[in-house]
């Protein structure tokens, strides 16, 4: 039926299916003001989002604009991973850069190396925790992410290893298009990412996984 594409893939009934709605959401936000605050770092920004800025450059879009149309491009790359599309797809594509905009609008902007550096590390651990929050919500993956878990799929590779490698393809391709003008935003920050996300998306997933578990039991059990 039509409405199952607005259920999680796996519930234990209404209250859980309302708890997980409640992560997903939480978690676009999060992830939205995690690419607010790399932003604003100014030392690098994420292998995806060279490109983003590749587009605002180009075509003078916002930063939030970019990052939903790259985000149709990376869906494209689905179809020969045969990747389960659902509503958490398209809500992660269609609204991750609505919340960076809206973040980029109250994070401020500061000139002090010490607080960018923070506003990178910040920025780095939370988009990290919410990706594993979304995709544990279980309403389909974001567009990349979707991407990072079909390869581990048919790699049969540890989370890590694909996202790392995933990450570090990016980046030789955004500065492959740096070189044909399309975008200046490679920094320290881009090879931390790069090499980073994957190791902190490891670590968030196993304790967040076991804590969704607890609450759904806990959630719509009878007694």
């Amino acid at each position: 039926m039509w409405f199952k594409f607005f259920l999680p893939a796996t519930t234990s009934g209404r209250k859980d299916t309302i708890d997980r709605w409640v992560q997903l959401i939480v978690g676009l936000a999060l992830y939205g003001l995690a690419l607010a605050l790399m932003v604003r770092a100014h030392i690098g920004v994420a292998p995806w989002d060279v490109l983003s800025f590749g587009l605002i450059e180009n075509f003078h879009l916002s930063y939030g604009m970019a990052t939903v149309a790259v985000s149709i491009v990376v869906l494209l790359l689905w179809i020969p991973l045969r990747q389960r599309f659902g509503i958490g797809t398209l809500m992660n594509g269609l609204t991750v850069g609505l919340w960076a905009d809206l973040a980029l609008l109250v994070v401020p902007v500061t000139d002090e190396l010490w607080l960018r550096c923070i506003y990178f590390g910040a920025g780095l651990v939370i988009l990290a925790f919410a990706t594993v929050l979304y995709i544990d919500a279980d309403f389909g993956p974001g567009p990349r992410d979707g991407l990072m878990t079909g390869l581990v799929r048919i790699t049969k590779q540890p989370v890590w290893l694909v996202r790392t490698v995933l990450e570090g393809s990016v980046l030789l391709l955004g500065w492959a298009l740096i070189g044909w003008g399309f975008g200046t935003t490679v920094g320290v920050g881009t090879l931390l990412f790069a090499f980073g996300v994957g190791p902190l998306i490891q670590l968030f997933l196993p304790p967040v996984t076991r804590w969704r578990a607890r609450r759904s039991a806990r959630l719509d059990d009878p007694r």
